[in-house]
């Protein structure tokens, strides 16, 4: 697995937003992220959200990304649009639901899809949502503490 980009916001701008403005709150690059076992990715919203939570973390493949934005004629959006933690590549995503995995040295489990919902027909573009279903991306638990890095190590 390729870890491409790695993201983190202070705030909800989609989740808990159903039937109001989608929130303002930044999505914040970084070099790296610092992963608490059991309780999320430290200054990102999910941090310590509740016990055992399944979206400790979430991924999303830079594949399927670039696939919706060839199909709906989008350019120049950066796969962050999505809220997601880790834009990856070469990893089937779906795979790891039920699974237990490790990269770079950290210990996830994969314990949903991320579905998608209308808020992605407003990040990427109409017709998202639909062409998302089934590959939205993967909610995880933390299962040990560790440093997560972009790129190739």
């Amino acid at each position: 697995m390729k870890i491409c980009e790695l993201y983190i916001s202070p705030g909800h701008n989609f989740f808990g937003h159903h039937e109001k403005p989608a929130g303002e709150n930044p999505l914040i690059g970084q070099a790296e992220l610092d992963c608490v076992a059991g309780r999320g990715i430290r200054g990102d919203r999910f941090f310590d959200y509740k016990d055992n939570y399944k979206g400790q973390i979430s991924f999303f493949s830079l594949e399927v990304f670039e696939e919706v934005c060839n199909r709906l004629g989008v350019r120049g959006k950066s796969p962050g649009v999505t809220r997601r933690n880790v834009i990856t590549a070469e990893v089937d995503l779906n795979s790891l639901i039920g699974q237990e995995f490790e990269i770079q040295g950290v210990r996830f489990a994969g314990a949903a899809e991320c579905s998608p919902c209308y808020w992605m027909d407003l990040a990427i573009a109409p017709g998202a949502e639909a062409l998302l279903q089934g590959r939205g991306g993967l909610r995880a638990r933390i299962l040990s503490d560790g440093i997560l890095r972009a790129g190739n190590l």
